[in-house]
């Protein structure tokens, strides 16, 4: 018999996604017998959980979970406490699964031995500003080359795209922080790891995501990204990589330049490289999409590496100031969990 999968899905406001997505859920190939559906839902004021409890009417392994707190990592917590699976997918409402989602996953699992599995994070357009979004996510300067956007790589990485758990991982290291806002599941993959457990990246788990659609939402989500990876950094002491420090690096070093009068020469002679690089590398990824892209594609570079910088600046700013993860039981350290001994 297959293992049991719980379907863990945070939700808020999402009357015209989440109709699609369960029935994206209804459509897998594994069988249906072994896989419940629990949706977190913080307290939606649309038709959300009106068109939840319909779905359950006809699909009882369709359960609504009560999530007060509102946030995801609060929300996702709260499922794997009244799951009753032994491998539990995380799955978004915006991001369309291929049929076989949630099978691969659990392959990946069994031939691998990993704690936690997942595929790329693929973007998928609808507007032009998203489709030149996704040739910029595509580049090595645009997400630091990180190996979880490549949807041909494959193997042991630091972090994945949403992630299929083992059930003990939750039992011994603890839930998602419940009280991030953004970066939750980075920082979960690095108690993972900080605890001997392991990652995986299988370019046969398929799952799309739609990015944001303008320069004002994508610098909004970055700048709260670069918030979540400071607040990880300083609850957890280091980060697997140095990527998520880079745009902080840049940003404050150009705030540097900019403020000591004798190194504006300096200052003009790196904005200019960073200018010609990043001009370079739009032509190149612009390629794909066309032309017409090209200069919105150079715009988002800049956009990207200044939110985050700046999110990350004033996270260290604020966490510094006064921390916001005191110990109890759900933020298990990874220091005191060995996955590997369990």
């Amino acid at each position: 018999m297959q293992p049991r999968v719980t379907i863990a899905m945070p939700a808020f406001n999402e009357e015209h996604f989440i109709e699609a997505c369960i029935a994206s859920v209804q459509a897998q190939d594994y069988p249906a017998d072994q896989i419940e559906i629990l949706v977190a839902d913080g307290r939606s004021t649309d038709r959300t959980r009106e068109i939840l409890a319909k779905l359950a009417e006809s699909d009882p392994r369709i359960k609504l979970v009560d999530n007060p707190a509102k946030l995801q990592a609060a929300g996702l917590g709260l499922i794997v406490k009244q799951a009753t699976g032994d491998i539990i997918v995380r799955m978004d409402v915006h991001a369309e699964y291929a049929p076989d989602y949630v099978r691969t996953c659990v392959e990946t699992l069994e031939k691998t031995g990993a704690d936690n599995v997942g595929g790329a994070q693929r973007a998928r357009a609808k507007t032009p500003f998203q489709r030149a979004l996704c040739a910029a996510l595509e580049s090595p300067l645009g997400v630091g080359n990180a190996r979880y956007r490549n949807s041909d790589e494959e193997g042991f990485v630091d972090t994945v795209f949403l992630g299929a758990f083992r059930r003990r991982v939750f039992e011994t290291i603890g839930l998602w922080d419940p009280g991030a806002v953004t970066n939750e599941d980075a920082e979960l993959n690095q108690r993972i790891l900080d605890s001997g457990g392991q990652i995986y990246l299988s370019r046969d788990i398929v799952v799309h995501y739609f990015p944001r659609d303008s320069f004002k939402s994508l610098a909004t989500q970055y700048y709260k990204y670069g918030i979540g990876r400071a607040r990880t950094l300083l609850k957890l002491g280091r980060f697997p990589t140095m990527r998520p420090v880079i745009p902080f690096l840049m940003v404050s070093g150009a705030a540097a330049l900019l403020a000591i009068p004798p190194l504006w020469p300096i200052a003009g002679a790196a904005f200019a490289t960073y200018a010609l690089a990043t001009g370079a590398e739009a032509v190149r990824v612009g390629a794909k999409v066309g032309v017409g892209a090209i200069p919105t594609i150079w715009a988002i570079f800049p956009v990207l590496h200044a939110a985050h910088g700046a999110g990350f600046a004033s996270g260290l700013w604020k966490f510094l100031r006064k921390p916001d993860w005191p110990d109890d039981p759900e933020r298990v350290p990874a220091r005191k969990a060995n996955l590997r001994a369990v």
